[in-house]
């Protein structure tokens, strides 16, 4: 990593450069070894305000940060903070970008064609609680979408499977008979 700290009417000092960079080594976990620059500068604005500009190249990229604060350090966590969005935001997109042009490109030459009809393409598992058909009607009223919903029957302790029916408010229910 290439930094550099340079101070407009405002001296850059050690604990201050060694501030800057210690926070910008977060930058980078994003980017490993690759060669990033940075340039930061900083400017005593007024009597009360002290600004931080920060300036980020990698792979190509540029990413700038602008902060004023009554305090030098706060102002150079905010940048940081700014810059670490930017960073990850288009680093995320990159990645997006690759991971949907890679499929895009696949070759699917020499691939065969298979038909899925009859087949059993979803298994769904999970426990059977004994419950009234009260509350059985509640769990699938709840989770929109279903069709149906299996229960033990808390009154028969027997597998029901409550559903509802098609163009009406009303529901049925499925029962073993013996």
């Amino acid at each position: 990593m290439n930094i550099t700290i340079t101070g407009k009417e405002l001296k850059a000092t050690e604990a201050i450069k060694d501030y800057a960079e210690k926070k910008l080594t977060r930058l980078e976990k994003y980017y490993g070894d690759e060669n990033i620059d940075c340039n930061v500068t900083i400017k005593k604005e007024s009597t009360a305000t002290e600004t931080a500009e920060m300036y980020v190249t990698v792979r190509g990229f540029s990413f700038k940060a602008v902060t004023e604060d009554k305090d030098l350090y706060a102002a150079l966590d905010k940048d940081i903070d700014i810059l670490e969005g930017q960073v990850r935001k288009t680093k995320a997109r990159r990645e997006k970008m690759q991971k949907d042009s890679s499929i895009k490109q696949m070759n699917f030459d020499g691939v065969e064609e298979t038909s899925i009809e009859d087949e059993v393409i979803k298994s769904l598992s999970y426990e059977l609680k004994p419950i009234s058909v009260d509350d059985a009607k509640m769990k699938l009223q709840e989770k929109k979408g279903n069709l149906f919903y299996t229960f033990v029957n808390v009154d028969t302790g027997k597998v029901n499977v409550i559903y509802k029916l098609k163009d009406s408010e009303n529901y049925g229910i499925v029962e073993p008979e013996n």
